[in-house]
C-alpha cells in the first residue's frame, strides 16, 4: 500500500490478510473473491503449508485471479502484514468479552469508504481456530457477519467474498455509480482539522509505553494485570487515534516515567506535534 498514493478509492486502500490458513484452496478462492469485487491486495501470514502461492489447489481455485494470487505477499507475522495500515478490522464469528467495537460488514464498509485517510486491512483467521485474542486486540474493529444463528459457520473464502462485496457496493454508491470502480482520485475534505490516522505499529508502541508508565506508578500490577490493558485497548479503539494523539499519550507516559528514571520532571510542553 503506497503512502504516496493519489488514488483515494477504497479499491486501492484496502488489504485482505489471511492468518495461518490451512487450505491452499481457500487462498486461491479468496484471491478470486477479492478480484471479482475489484480489489487486489492479498497478504498471507504464515500459511500452514509450503509454497502457498504456487500450490496446485490454490492455483485451481483462483481460476482467473492468478494475478492476485501470484502478487500476494507472504510474511511471518501479523505486524508485518499490517505495516503501513492505520486501520485494521478482525473478522470473526466468535465474540469476545474484551474486543474492539463490534460492527457489521455494511457499517464497516461505509466507514472505510467515507474516510479516505484510512489505509485499512481486513484480517481473517485460520479455518478451524479463527483469530487469537492477541491479534483481535491489535485491531480497531471486530467484524461479525450477521449469519443464521442456527448455523453461522462460513467458509473462509465465503467470508472474504461477503466483506469484499459490501466494500465494493458501498464504494460504488459513494463514488457515484457502477461505472466508477477505481482509478479516479478524490481529495479529502478541506473543512476543519483532519489529522493522519495512527498506524497499527504506532498504537502498539503507545500501549507498550503506557503500560510501562502504569506499572511505574503501581497502577498496574505486572504479576496480576487482570484485564486493564485489554479494556484500555478497547477504549482507544473506539477513539480512532490520530498520530498526534498517540504522541500526546506517549508524552504523558514519558512525564510519568521521568521521576522514576532519577531525573527532575521535565517542564510541561505541547506534545501535539512531537514525533516518536
Amino acid at each position: 500500500m503506497n503512502k504516496q498514493q493519489t488514488d483515494y478509492s477504497l479499491f486501492s486502500r484496502l488489504r485482505f490478510v489471511l492468518v495461518n490458513t490451512s487450505s491452499p484452496g481457500n487462498i486461491g478462492a479468496a484471491a478470486r473473491a477479492i478480484k471479482t469485487m475489484g480489489f487486489s491486495e492479498l497478504v498471507l501470514v504464515s500459511p500452514r503449508f509450503a509454497d502457498a502461492i504456487h500450490a496446485e489447489q490454490a492455483v485451481a481455485f483462483a481460476s482467473g485471479a492468478l494475478d492476485v494470487l501470484e502478487s500476494a505477499r507472504v510474511v511471518e507475522t501479523v505486524e508485518e502484514a499490517l505495516q503501513d495500515c492505520n486501520y485494521a478490522a478482525a473478522v470473526s464469528a466468535r465474540l469476545r468479552e474484551f474486543s474492539p467495537p463490534v460492527v457489521s460488514p455494511r457499517v464497516l464498509a461505509a466507514q472505510l469508504s467515507g474516510d479516505v485517510t484510512l489505509n485499512a486491512a481486513l484480517v481473517f483467521g485460520n479455518e478451524r481456530f479463527g483469530l487469537p485474542n492477541e491479534v483481535v486486540q491489535k485491531c480497531q474493529a471486530l467484524i461479525n457477519i450477521p449469519a443464521n444463528p442456527d448455523y453461522s459457520s462460513l467458509n473462509l473464502a465465503q467470508a472474504v467474498q461477503v466483506l469484499a462485496y459490501e466494500c465494493r457496493m458501498t464504494e460504488l454508491e459513494t463514488r457515484g455509480g457502477p461505472m466508477q470502480t477505481s482509478g479516479d482520485a478524490r481529495a479529502p475534505g478541506d473543512v476543519g482539522f483532519q489529522g493522519s490516522s495512527a498506524s497499527v505499529t504506532e498504537i502498539e508502541g503507545m500501549f507498550a509505553h503506557l503500560e510501562q508508565a502504569l506499572v511505574s506508578i503501581d497502577f498496574l500490577d505486572p504479576d496480576n494485570p487482570r484485564k486493564l490493558m485489554p479494556r484500555l485497548k478497547r477504549l482507544f479503539a473506539r477513539a480512532q487515534l490520530e498520530t498526534e494523539e498517540v504522541n500526546i499519550l506517549r508524552g504523558l507516559a514519558r512525564q510519568i516515567l521521568a521521576p522514576k528514571a532519577g531525573g527532575a520532571r521535565p517542564a510541561p510542553r505541547d506534545q501535539s506535534s512531537e514525533g516518536e
